[in-house]
């Protein structure tokens, strides 16, 4: 189990997007070294989560997973999609109040990265990643990640666990 590791880039990545926002903010301010900078970091935070996503694929422990219920949750993003665009609503990027702005993403991402609160990831979104409420025989729920659109619970046989509540599909595509 990769746990805070997993934990972080998959927080990360989930707010990615609010730097490519700012960057889109910076360069149409004329603002291009932070532009360029927040485009840099958020691709390297990027990276770095589907570098740990394949990593664990191929190295961790293989723990045969029964589902019984399976809901998708691709689709829990709207306080992400509001933070994600209200930078555009700004008249300039000299204007933007980065005295609540950093500590108000700051914070989100703390609150979603100690919690067990789901984890909606846009750019594994666009690059297939899949994100599934599970349920096992014993009651308890998990966040599955996967590349494979589920038709049935019976689809997914071995998984990793990535954190306490999240686990990783192992079983192939």
């Amino acid at each position: 189990m990769l746990s805070s590791l997993a934990k972080v880039l998959l927080t990360s990545t989930a707010i990615t997007p609010v730097l490519f926002t700012y960057a889109y903010v910076a360069y149409r301010a004329g603002a291009y070294a932070p532009c360029w900078l927040l485009i840099a970091f958020g691709g390297i935070l990027f990276n770095l989560c589907l570098f740990m996503l394949s990593y664990s694929q191929k190295n961790l422990e293989r723990i045969d997973f029964t589902i019984t219920k399976a809901e998708i949750s691709d689709r829990e993003n709207i306080g992400f999609l509001l933070l994600y665009l209200l930078p555009l609503f700004t008249s300039s990027f000299s204007s933007l109040n980065w005295g609540v702005w950093g500590p108000a993403t700051v914070v989100l991402a703390a609150v979603i990265g100690t919690g067990y609160s789901y984890h909606f990831n846009p750019l594994l979104g666009i690059m297939r990643w899949h994100f599934y409420k599970v349920e096992t025989q014993e009651g308890i729920s998990y966040v599955l990640i996967t590349k494979k659109q589920l038709r049935s619970a019976m689809t997914i046989k071995r998984i990793g666990q990535l954190t306490e509540y999240i686990v990783l599909d192992l079983g192939g595509e």
